[in-house]
């Protein structure tokens, strides 16, 4: 009984981190360039059952002859579950909507890359391409940190300058002068080599991969919304809300089981 009240515990756990991520989900739909996460539930090992009545390392069935059996173990009864747990959040980085919005200095990824960004905690990578002209000039996201160049510089957006033009290759142009080009990188499998830190940006996880120029391209005036489906993740939620109250409910028929078990059944004893 106590096993059946673990197990059932570690569902209700489960659900409550993926009720969790469902949420964040949802909470960002609205967010430029925001990735949906996708909790995903592991089974515990399973325990392998053999029948109680086997002494360990003896074979009693009827093919035994001098020592040699086809049956070279105890006989299987079958596996007993013992809960699930969360194996990983994992993060969909598939494409989202593109959104038009007329500002020179917003900025979109049509396919594979990520802009790269200096925070103080060192260089990280984000898809939200939403941009502005700090008053230094420099161009920044809406963090404040600075967007970097392919060699890792700040972009400097002269005051005297009013028509900025980007090209799909990331080449920024004020009043038809080059003043630089945006990074823009991408990594072998993202979804294994990168890490979500908060404020839309990610990190790379040790050891760092590889960074190469990415084949996507970059659109302006244009942004990246989130590839969060609201009616899908609302599915999800109602979803994980049934197991989670199914778990919750064999937990009660457990805790009353047990309880008939210390209460009438010892006293009948």
């Amino acid at each position: 009984m106590w096993r059946g009240l673990y197990t059932a515990a570690t569902g209700m756990i489960a659900e409550g981190v993926r009720t969790d991520t469902i949420a964040n989900n949802l909470a960002n739909a609205n967010t430029t360039g925001y990735k949906r996460d996708d909790a995903v539930v592991a089974e515990f090992e399973p325990m392998l059952l053999r029948r109680i009545d086997d002494k360990s390392g003896e074979v009693n069935d009827v093919t035994s002859f001098k020592g040699f059996s086809i049956n070279k173990g105890l006989p299987v009864v079958g596996h007993l579950g013992l809960g699930a747990k969360v194996d990983e959040i994992s993060t969909d980085h598939a494409q989202g909507a593109l959104q038009t919005t007329g500002n020179q200095l917003d900025m979109a990824i049509a396919g594979d890359g990520y802009f790269e960004v200096r925070t103080p905690q060192g260089v990280r990578y984000t898809r939200d391409g939403a941009f502005y002209r700090a008053a230094d000039g420099r161009l920044v996201n809406t963090s404040g940190y600075d967007v970097l160049d392919t060699a890792g510089r700040n972009i400097i957006i002269p005051e005297e300058n009013t028509v900025i033009t980007v090209r799909p290759d990331g080449i920024i142009l004020a009043d038809d002068a080059e003043i630089g080009q945006l990074a823009l990188v991408d990594f072998d499998n993202p979804r294994m080599s990168m890490l979500k830190e908060g404020n839309n940006l990610y990190r790379l996880q040790d050891p760092a991969p590889r960074a190469r120029v990415a084949a996507g391209s970059i659109q302006q005036g244009v942004l990246e919304r989130s590839n969060t489906n609201i009616v899908g993740e609302m599915v999800n939620l109602i979803a994980s809300y049934r197991s989670y109250e199914a778990s919750s409910k064999a937990v009660t028929t457990q805790d009353t089981l047990l309880d008939h078990a210390v209460n009438e059944v010892g006293r009948g004893t």
